[in-house]
């Protein structure tokens, strides 16, 4: 008796050893699939174009491939929402192949035209900052495993920009004749965004009494930030006797009437943008 029960526990004993054996196994090939396995991440969101009209964004994807195989890279989607309503969504396609233990950077670009995000309903007021969220499904074939799905989901901000306001306060006259006046003009520019701008030169066009009497583009440099103003003065000479009576009895009666175009070259914390302006009005003139 004392024989068969030894040999019962010698059998039992081996019966668990070939489980932890199959345990061990298993758990070494765990660790190798998870060695194996891409990973991914979104390394940057860059904002390469910014304008009245649009807005281009793109997301910079890591890739890496850890398998000793080339791994596909499949169609993949993606999806872009501000507060949980959906700006824009689309497709990766062409992506290509990640070769045998190295890295590729995939980049997803987006472009936001507002006027349609505006037609889809989305309240989105100039010169406001809105969040967003920008998740890709990236798809792969791992070998064996057959297709993957790596979920990626990252966060930020993105302007709507607007506009700055531009008004012409005063012309300041300092040396006045009918053959040459010289002036300064007093330029007010109004930030109507919600994020600093540092303004770089400024191009424009000047009319009085709806004459041109020139334009430039000048550097000028300040910071405005949201809701700020900056002065901005412009030196100018000009001829009235070249631009006709109506000016000439302007300038005599102390106030003019004025339009004045062009655009500002501006930094922000999106990057450069070129806003235009345009306004039309009446202005006081000092001597």
């Amino acid at each position: 008796m004392a024989s068969s029960s030894d040999d019962r526990q010698e059998e039992s004993g081996g019966f668990f050893g070939n489980i932890k054996k199959f345990l061990d196994f298993i758990f070494k090939i765990i660790d190798k699939v998870f060695k194996i396995m891409p990973i991914a991440s979104v390394t940057g969101i860059h904002i390469p174009s910014l304008s009245l009209e649009k807005l281009d964004l793109s997301a910079d994807v890591l890739i890496k491939n850890r398998s000793p195989l080339s791994i596909p890279l499949v169609a993949s989607d993606y999806l872009v929402e501000s507060d949980g309503n959906k700006l824009i969504s689309g497709e990766i396609s062409d992506v290509g192949n990640i070769e045998a233990r190295s890295e590729k950077t995939v980049t997803v670009e987006v472009c936001f035209i507002f006027e349609e995000i505006r037609n889809i309903g989305l309240e989105i007021r100039p010169g406001s900052v809105i969040p967003f969220r920008i998740k890709v499904d990236l798809n792969v074939h791992v070998p064996i495993f057959g297709k993957l799905t790596l979920p990626l989901e990252e966060t930020g901000n993105i302007p709507i920009p607007d506009r700055p306001d531009i008004d012409l306060e005063k012309i300041q006259i300092t040396e006045f004749s009918f053959e040459e006046t010289v002036s300064v003009f007093h330029l007010k520019l109004e930030n109507k965004n919600e994020f600093e701008m540092g303004l770089k030169g400024l191009e424009y066009e000047i009319w009085l009494c709806e004459i041109s009497i020139g334009g430039a583009q000048i550097e000028q440099s300040a910071d405005v930030g949201h809701k700020g103003v900056t002065l901005i003065e412009i030196p100018i000479t000009f001829r009235p006797k070249d631009f006709g009576q109506a000016i000439w009895e302007a300038i005599t009666e102390h106030s003019i009437n004025y339009a004045i175009k062009g655009h500002v070259d501006v930094d922000t914390p999106f990057g450069t943008m070129k806003l235009p302006i345009d306004k039309e009005g009446g202005a006081p003139i000092h001597k």
